[in-house]
């Protein structure tokens, strides 16, 4: 006779936990893991007893590189470290742990890598689990059919040179990665094959914390609102931080306390975390429908704590999903340098556009020159009077379709905007100041966006591949 199978930890809350009986607490422990998850405040989490641990680990912020080459922004050592303390804590616990958007933007190599390196924890502390994953990679051929019918829509962001148009056939096909954003029905679908641990490629932050209560029968509106606002830690509390927050959701409102004594959740606070990458505070849009703050609530129950409520959820008809790709466009060198003569900071954009064209002259081949002039509006538009007329710090992007090319152009601008002649110059010396040695960089690899848009008609089982892995490292130890 066989031994029947081991509860897992999804398999014992799902059976075990009963909404209105007692509060469900779910416990974010970061907002982007890799980056130093705050170990005491951590500790104090587990010590009130999680019904599931929760980590957000990507974000599309660091831009195109991450989601083009594949590469993880957080440093390897430290991205061991933080899932070395959250898979203790959940095994220690026997308690689900959820983890989104793996390796920064969620892609394939990145999904890989994550599930590498908790490998290598489980294996070096002897623990045995099951692992469900959801890739978010999408099939080019379902992209290209949905540009042909008209299903891909521009999006409008801010922060970035968008929207983006439509992409054509041969950029879709072009793209090095193409993820889209997986929502809480996908995490509900891996939940259900009952793992011990997810692990996700791109996803909707909200959907980390939102799927495992709205499976047990807790209202999605609550659910998806204590995930907006938790899935980036205590952000939310005054004085804000990366520091562990603890949600206790009941069946009419949740309740938010910061892991660190010092970093309180007030309605202020808590409210004012609702234009968090929002252009709307009132209306957070997710695949399954849109989530309404406009009602919502925001009580302080003492100094530390707040009770929210008042969120509703209007469901979509049929999902939509935020698609983002990323083109590999060639290479990049920076100049770094600094100018302290106020008649060369006057004349700098001139002094760039005369160098450039000399520039051009001496260095054949297709480059160009992005300029980032601090002082002078590197930021933002700066009006006249505030401009630096002291010192400034030069920025000088070089892009080329390769390395080589770019360091080249970088290196012999340098030399020609160093000793660039202009009236009432006082000194041949020199007109830049350098903080280092060599002051032009190579910046690795340079990636734009192609697809930053909403993808239509698509059933998100077309797109999100679920798999389970068993892993059994007791021996091993042993």
């Amino acid at each position: 006779m066989s031994r029947p199978e081991k509860p897992t930890a999804v398999s014992r809350l799902l059976a075990s936990h009963v909404p209105g009986v007692e509060r469900l607490r779910v416990l974010s422990a970061s907002g982007q893991l890799g980056f130093g998850i705050v170990q005491d405040s951590f500790e104090r989490g587990l010590q009130r007893q999680p019904h599931f641990i929760g980590c957000d680990m990507g974000s599309i912020d660091p831009g195109p590189f991450y989601l083009g080459s594949g590469q993880m922004a957080a440093p390897k050592d430290m991205i061991r470290r933080d899932l070395e303390m959250v898979l203790l804590g959940a095994r220690q616990l026997n308690v689900p742990l959820i983890i989104g958007s793996a390796g920064t933007a969620g892609a394939k190599p990145q999904l890989e890598a994550t599930l590498a390196l908790l490998q290598e924890v489980a294996k070096a502390h002897g623990l045995s689990f099951s692992v469900a994953t959801v890739a978010s990679d999408v099939p080019r051929k379902i992209l290209v059919q949905a540009a042909q019918e008209g299903r891909i829509k521009s999006l409008d962001t801010e922060g970035v040179s968008l929207p983006l148009p439509v992409p054509i056939e041969t950029e879709i096909e072009a793209a090095t990665n193409i993820v889209a954003q997986c929502g809480t029905h996908t995490f509900m679908q891996a939940l259900a094959q009952k793992p011990d641990v997810l692990i996700a490629g791109r996803s909707c932050d909200t959907a980390i914390f939102a799927a495992l209560p709205q499976m047990l029968g807790y209202d999605p509106a609550l659910s998806l609102h204590m995930a907006k606002i938790i899935e980036c830690t205590s952000l939310c509390c005054n004085p804000g931080g990366r520091d562990a927050i603890l949600a206790e959701l009941g069946l009419n409102e949740f309740i938010l306390e910061s892991m660190n004594p010092n970093a309180h959740a007030t309605p202020s606070s808590v409210a004012a975390h609702a234009l968090y990458e929002q252009s709307d505070p009132w209306v957070v849009e997710e695949p399954e429908g849109t989530l309404h703050l406009k009602y919502a609530k925001y009580i302080a129950i003492d100094g530390h704590r707040t009770q929210v409520s008042g969120a509703q959820f209007v469901k979509r008809l049929s999902p939509t999903l935020k698609v983002e790709g990323a083109l590999h466009t060639g290479a990049r060198a920076v100049l770094l340098a600094g100018v302290a003569d106020p008649r060369m900071i006057e004349m700098m954009p001139e002094a760039l556009q005369v160098v450039c064209e000399r520039v051009r002259k001496l260095v054949l081949g297709k480059w160009s020159m992005v300029p980032h002039l601090y002082g002078q509006g590197a930021v933002r538009a700066l009006p006249k009077a505030q401009l630096s007329q002291h010192e400034i710090g030069v920025v000088l992007e070089f892009l080329a379709p390769t390395g080589s090319l770019a360091k080249t152009a970088a290196s012999v601008f340098k030399q020609n905007l160093l000793h660039y002649g202009f009236p009432g110059r006082l000194t041949t010396g020199g007109n830049l100041a350098f903080a280092f040695t060599p002051s032009e960089i190579e910046a690795n690899d340079c990636y734009q966006f192609m697809l930053y848009h909403l993808l239509e008609g698509v059933s998100p089982q077309e797109v999100f591949d679920i798999q389970m892995h068993a892993w059994n490292f007791e021996e091993v130890v042993a």
